[in-house]
């Protein structure tokens, strides 16, 4: 992370506050080459796909081959993020990514390029790029400190976006004039910038006290956070199910170009550039839109508008009506995608930051993976028009998920709470020793007692996305006042590891049930190894493990 010198806070504020950082400008700025290369060699694969072959279906399954990985390796990608010094991650995926497009400049310089290996090729590009997703994104909060988050998540959206509206073009002209090969040689030049400013970061980590998790023990634990957290469930789902809904437009969009409007690589980049413009329009009003309307009526308004957006483009054929609407469906495709993001992270501490975004990437890139198949399948049957007149329906019928899965309300990253001493104990323990039982005893006076229900099922969530496993609360039938809450951690490193990942909310939770205990004496604590095998010498010959105990 960055030196805390780096990190005070600017005298102004607003959207351009976080490039006051060293750090993040210099990653920003590169970023934004970066953005441009991707797509720029975006435009040439589409339209090298699109001189190859008339099948809508492999025109689609360009996008589907770049965005596919993120949805398969996220989670893995994620837990590597969370376990291992994120900017070299990023350096890694880089490297990947590099060779992916180096390989398809050399092949298509060779004119040894066919639709099924340039599909390969981009599914490795997406490879290095789903492998780099969580680390870049968690390691935002890294470059600048916790209340600049949201600026700095929606500058990185802007800078994708300001290259999208002019990258494309870009991308057109270079196509048109100098074909497909040079724009991936440009893409695989313009990652050397990004490459530079990631050395030049100076990160410094803190080292964690307790052992580091293994891959599979680090992925599990970040399905069990996401599986126990209602707000990151619910961002993660309406992701998924508007990215199918609405990835038509965009995987459609060189045969917009092409049937509609009967174009070339040149008016396809125009198009793209002013979807890209209009994501412009919408990063510069995120704050606006946060601070005027909840999260869940921002959500509607978008897709409602873009609805509108994805019927305009079905039946247009007039190239500035097109783009007109394309401007409109780019800024509220923007402002969606980024208040999704935006939920996730500040719903996710620190600690398991990679794997929330990996999931709530790989169900965005799923959502387009899926969603651009199957547009294009159904273009192949019905045509572009009428795909994209369906499209925009149920588009229409998407704020009715509101009802069921209501963005939550979200205002502050839930931020790590102080680390805790680890408690006393006589019984020799090594880390793998367990399971653990853990015992706490409430007295809660009697007309509390539903109050006091309602809020250890908030508890059991904390504790159950933390690490705890086999949670439950029970009430004495003899002395109704006396409740207990018992749960199971699988070794004593995983309740070390409990104990520590709590956020000031959790512990703020945990505050709000200790409040109610009544009487002289503190919540009684008991900590139990259940099967205690290895803490005692079964034979007397057989020697003691004390000696490489905690």
């Amino acid at each position: 992370m960055t030196t805390p010198s780096d990190l005070q806070t600017p005298s102004a504020d607003g959207i351009t506050a976080p490039l006051r950082y060293p750090t993040f400008r210099r990653i920003w700025l590169a970023s934004l080459l970066s953005n441009l290369g991707i797509l720029i060699q975006g435009v040439g694969a589409a339209w090298a796909m699109t001189e190859m072959t008339s099948s809508a279906d492999k025109v689609a399954l360009v996008q589907t081959a770049l965005l596919l990985p993120v949805m398969l390796i996220a989670m893995p990608a994620g837990a590597i993020a969370d376990m291992y010094d994120r900017r070299i991650v990023t350096l890694i995926a880089l490297s990947i990514t590099l060779c992916g497009a180096t390989a398809l400049t050399a092949l298509d310089w060779s004119g040894l390029t066919t639709p099924n290996l340039l599909l390969v090729l981009c599914f490795v590009v997406g490879g290095g790029m789903a492998l780099m997703g969580p680390a870049w994104s968690s390691s935002v909060s890294e470059q600048v400190p916790a209340k600049m988050l949201p600026a700095a998540i929606a500058l990185n959206g802007i800078s994708y976006n300001i290259a999208r509206s002019f990258g494309p073009a870009v991308g057109g002209i270079v196509v048109a004039t100098a074909g497909a090969g040079a724009a991936f040689a440009i893409n695989a030049f313009l990652y050397l910038p990004l490459t530079v400013a990631l050395f030049l970061w100076k990160r410094v980590a803190e080292p964690s006290r307790l052992p580091r998790e293994n891959l599979s023990r680090a992925i599990v634990s970040g399905v069990r956070y996401i599986a126990n957290s209602p707000s990151i469930k619910i961002v993660v789902a309406r992701t998924m199910i508007t990215g199918l809904v609405g990835s038509g437009l965009q995987a459609l969009m060189p045969i917009v170009a092409r049937d509609l409007l009967h174009g070339g690589a040149q008016i396809y980049g125009v198009m793209l550039g002013a979807f890209g413009l209009g994501a412009v329009v919408g990063a510069l009003n995120i704050s606006e839109m946060r601070r005027r309307m909840s999260g869940e009526a921002a959500v509607r308004a978008c897709t409602l508008s873009m609805s509108g957006a994805i019927a305009a483009v079905a039946l247009s054929h007039n190239a500035i009506l097109t783009a007109a609407a394309l401007v409109l469906a780019g800024a509220v495709w923007t402002i969606v995608w980024t208040l999704f993001n935006i939920g996730v992270q500040l719903s996710a501490p620190r600690w398991v930051a990679g794997r929330s975004l990996a999931a709530w990437q790989a169900s965005f890139s799923g959502g387009l993976a899926i969603g651009s198949w199957g547009w294009g399948r159904l273009t192949d049957v019905v045509g572009v028009d009428i795909t994209l007149l369906i499209s925009a329906a149920l588009m229409l019928l998407l704020p009715l998920l509101g009802r069921w899965l209501c963005m939550p309300p979200i205002t502050e990253r839930g931020e790590d709470a102080e680390m805790l001493a680890d408690p006393k104990v006589r019984l020799p323990l090594t880390y793998r020793s367990g399971p653990l039982v853990v015992e706490l005893e409430y007295r809660v006076a009697s007309e509390n007692a539903r109050a006091f229900h309602n809020v250890m099922q908030d508890v059991q969530l904390y504790r159950q996305r933390n690490g705890a496993y086999g949670w439950s609360i029970a009430r004495d039938i003899a002395d109704p006042e006396l409740w207990t809450e018992r749960y199971h951690c699988p070794t004593w490193l995983d309740y070390l590891r409990q104990r520590n990942r709590w956020t000031q909310s959790e512990r703020a939770l945990d505050e709000q049930a200790t409040a109610f205990h009544i009487g002289p004496e503190p919540v009684r604590i008991r900590r139990m190894l259940e099967r205690p095998f290895g803490s005692v010498r079964w034979k007397e010959d057989v020697p003691d493990r004390a000696a490489s105990a905690l």
